[in-house]
């Protein structure tokens, strides 16, 4: 069995204020679009604890801030392998 790949958005009050919405919006249309549900594992957590740095998004267990709608298909498109 692959194992899939774990994204993890914070969905923290703070994240969420700053367009979490619209990330959670772009990443589900990318994986989709992609065929990457099924290798994907997407889903919401709550603070990650780096308020100052969001919005926080994990994949795996590496970090990245100031995600928005717009630089996370880049981020996607380096760390997922299709």
């Amino acid at each position: 069995m692959i194992d899939k790949t774990e994204i993890t958005i914070c969905l923290g009050s703070s994240c969420f204020a700053r367009g979490n919405k619209k990330t959670v919006q772009a990443i589900e249309t990318y994986l989709k679009e992609h065929n990457l549900k099924d290798k994907v594992f997407f889903h919401g957590g709550h603070c990650f604890g780096m308020c100052n740095k969001g919005p926080i998004l994990k994949i795996n267990d590496k970090f990245y801030e100031a995600v928005d709608h717009i630089n996370v298909i880049d981020i996607l498109a380096k760390e997922i392998e299709e």
